[in-house]
């Protein structure tokens, strides 16, 4: 089972990583441009994309769940059924997102309240970088599918390839073209929709047999008892999304008010949480996939012995990052900042630091069993309650202590998260 465990979790890891290069090669590519506006310019552009894209994340999770219990039950035509319904939701919202595009980044500008050049490099950047909304939408179903198929390396490859192919077309048009901003989110276009043909290359070479005409003559493909548990699944995991973006959009919000020191101080304690969550999430894709296939076979003792062992590697992977920030958080900071001010400040916080991965990483081993075994109204549920904790520990805790109000706050969400779905599904899972 360990060797299960990891040959799932660890090509997730890797294209965890990958993720974030997509915006970095951008900013890098502007920043050599000698604009200061432009790099305002792709970080706003940026930040209304991730916001966007990030509500319709369940295109990746709930099809991980779904394909992974067709996996189990050897239903591989209704697997590739699951697919086409995710590609299908995916397409009718990117067109909803370019027939909505001026709005939303009319909107957009109007809420960052940016300077004229910045705001003027965000438009140019997003109505070119719109046109990858069906590929970027359509890559979230492809990677929720091929995991569910206990095929993780796939989306590993297919994101190396994207941030190749990225780097190369990006700096094309920037250095050959002279496109300046538009050429970077051109190559961003061209990056995810060679991600898409990817994909379908792949589909086709090893799972073309199970996407023939005939089995989507067949009933069952658009009926309503099928799409409405779909689209109760997907509707769970977007409201625990717009609840997840609730709890971080009004952390960074407390911490501007809080002056410019104490706001980097917590940008870059996020940091650390975030490359907790790039380990922690390899193990919780595993989890959708290993779970949704041993639920879906009916195979209850290896249903339980998979979520035993992700447990185990959980806890494991939580006291090495305990140790880690414990010994060396300091320095791991001070590879973001030289700033004396920064660094003398984050002392004093260090410790929620710390503290992060003892409260948090039940919740990302659950998330991902829950999602596996579609019982996602216990995800939804526990994310309920545990932003209703966050905002009432902050308002209680954040007057009299600050910022570490706001950092109890949270760890106290991290911590309600795992507690409650695991009070609510240890019978159902281990039972």
């Amino acid at each position: 089972m360990n060797r299960r465990i990891l040959s799932l979790a660890i090509p997730n890891i890797i294209s965890n990583i990958t993720v974030p290069l997509l915006g970095m090669v951008d900013l890098a590519i502007v920043g050599r441009l000698g604009d200061d506006a432009l790099i305002g310019g792709i970080a706003v552009g940026g930040t209304i994309f991730n916001f966007l894209y990030w509500n319709f994340s369940f295109l990746r999770m709930g099809t991980s769940g779904f394909a992974a219990q067709a996996y189990g039950a050897r239903a591989l035509r209704e697997a590739a059924k699951v697919l086409v319904r995710a590609l299908g939701v995916a397409v009718a919202v990117a067109l909803a997102i370019w027939a909505l595009q001026t709005f939303v980044v009319r909107a957009a500008m109007s809420v960052m309240d940016g300077s004229e050049a910045v705001e003027n490099a965000a438009s140019r950047y997003f109505l070119v970088r719109i046109w990858a909304a069906p590929a970027t939408l359509s890559l979230y179903a492809f990677t929720g599918w091929f995991i569910g198929m206990q095929n993780s390396r796939t989306p590993m490859w297919i994101s190396i390839g994207i941030n190749i192919v990225n780097i190369a077309c990006s700096l094309a048009a920037v250095r050959l073209f002279g496109m300046g901003i538009e050429g970077v989110a051109l190559g961003t276009v061209i990056a995810q929709w060679s991600g898409v043909a990817m994909a379908l290359l792949v589909i086709r070479r090893y799972y073309g047999r199970f996407f023939s005409w005939e089995t989507f003559r067949q009933s069952g493909l658009l009926s309503w008892s099928v799409m409405r548990r779909f689209f109760k699944v997907n509707s769970d995991i977007f409201l625990r999304t717009l609840c997840l973006v609730a709890v971080f959009t009004s952390f960074t919000v407390a911490s501007t008010k809080m002056g410019d020191t104490l706001l980097a101080v917590n940008t870059l304690m996020l940091e650390l949480f975030t490359l907790f969550s790039y380990m922690m999430d390899g193990f919780a894709y595993a989890g959708e996939a290993l779970a949704g296939r041993y639920y879906g076979a009916g195979n209850r003792p290896m249903l339980r012995r998979a979520v035993r062992g992700l447990l185990l590697w959980g806890t494991a992977v939580m006291l090495f990052f305990t140790l880690v920030y414990a010994a060396a958080g300091e320095r791991i900071l001070g590879l973001f900042t030289s700033s004396a001010t920064i660094l003398d400040a984050a002392r004093e916080y260090a410790v929620w630091a710390v503290l992060v991965p003892a409260c948090s990483f039940l919740a990302f081993i659950l998330d991902g069993i829950v999602v596996g075994i579609t019982a996602t109204w216990i995800m939804r549920n526990a994310m309920f309650v545990a932003t209703a904790v966050f905002f009432g520990v902050y308002f209680l805790a954040g007057p009299a202590l600050g910022n570490a109000g706001l950092w109890i706050a949270f760890l106290s969400y991290l911590f309600v998260r795992g507690a409650v779905q695991w009070g609510i599904s240890r019978h159902r899972i281990l039972g």
